[in-house]
């Protein structure tokens, strides 16, 4: 089979196409996916241009995000039957080989039915970005029916769906955008303020919003100094989540001043530290992302298909950091 492989570390072009041998079924609970495709998600770029997290292997399969449909079944497989459509968010880390490929094997307990409404590039563009909303809001900040959020990034792959998410818990949201019409893209998933951050300080806009109370939860998706910076604009008491790393030069002081709890998601925990029950709550979040993006509550927005040959392509323009929503490779 045809799969991508990153042949170093560096710039894009240390990705090439290759063939390589079809993975095999070795445990009784895995499946066998043919790969329709799968998404391309900022940590790629990342563990191709500095390192995966697995260094002792030196040529690697990204992408986390898979959708497609089943080959084969193991032998205590219960859950799904061949010819099922299904998508997940496992492998792609560096150890287990990833998604950019035309097959892969994958545990039945992660992983769950594609929802019906939708194409398998958009499926296979959701995952990560749905986990990683859902557990930043719901199980990190344990968002309530109208609390007022700052999402960060919102025209990006976890903010589009974070406001989303937001609204469908009756939350107010307010976001930030690098332009007017990202802004329009935005209000129209439901955003009811938007922040154009090139051209207004988010924190006195987001406090202007508010009364000047602070929001309820500020939700980082860009990190750097981002971080710092949203803690004067969420209340006293309130939260704030962080999909990256705090910045050296973070002022820890303004959050303790203000009694802020502050959360890590990194929904790639479950997954580089083997936590089953872990991964297992994530497949269960993708059921129930599913059933609201069937009934029309949930919608994944793609702004480019890359057939599995072009996967350079995908990673400069990702790169760019200009992308609204998200990038696919289209694997078959």
């Amino acid at each position: 089979m045809k799969a991508i492989l990153m042949t170093a570390t560096g710039k894009p072009e240390v990705l090439e196409i290759r063939e390589i041998p079809e993975p095999a079924i070795e445990k009784p609970t895995e499946i066998l996916v043919h790969l329709k495709a799968a998404g391309v998600n900022p940590v790629d770029t990342k563990l191709r241009s500095k390192g995966t997290f697995y260094p002792e292997n030196q040529q690697a399969i990204l992408g986390c995000d898979g959708a497609g449909i089943i080959e084969a079944i193991g032998t205590n497989v219960s859950k799904f039957k061949v010819g099922d459509e299904v998508y997940f968010c496992d492998g792609g880390l560096g150890g287990k080989k990833g998604n950019y490929a035309q097959k892969t094997v994958v545990d039945e307990k992660f992983v769950a039915h594609k929802p019906k409404s939708i194409s398998f590039a958009e499926a296979a563009a959701a995952p990560l970005v749905l986990i990683t909303a859902w557990e930043a809001l719901c199980d990190r900040a344990l968002l309530q029916s109208e609390q007022k959020v700052l999402i960060h990034a919102g025209a990006g792959g976890v903010g589009h769906v974070a406001i989303q998410l937001a609204k469908l818990r009756q939350a107010k949201v307010c976001t930030t955008v690098g332009s007017e019409e990202k802004g329009s893209f935005t209000q129209q998933l439901g955003a009811d303020q938007a922040i154009l951050y090139k051209e207004t300080d988010f924190v006195q806009a987001t406090l202007d919003w508010t009364d000047g109370a602070g929001v309820d939860i500020g939700f980082d998706t860009v990190g750097g100094e981002i971080f710092g910076r949203t803690f004067a604009a969420t209340k006293i008491y309130g939260d704030v989540v962080t999909i990256l790393e705090a910045d050296a030069s973070t002022d820890w002081k303004v959050a303790r001043s203000r009694n802020l709890r502050i959360s890590y998601e990194l929904m790639l925990i479950p997954m580089l530290q083997g936590l089953v029950a872990a991964q297992q709550h994530q497949a269960s979040i993708l059921t129930q992302c599913g059933e609201l993006i069937d009934t029309g509550k949930l919608k994944i927005h793609v702004s480019k298909v890359f057939p599995l040959s072009e996967a350079v392509a995908a990673h400069r323009l990702l790169e760019t950091g200009s992308v609204t929503g998200k990038i696919v490779l289209q694997c078959d």
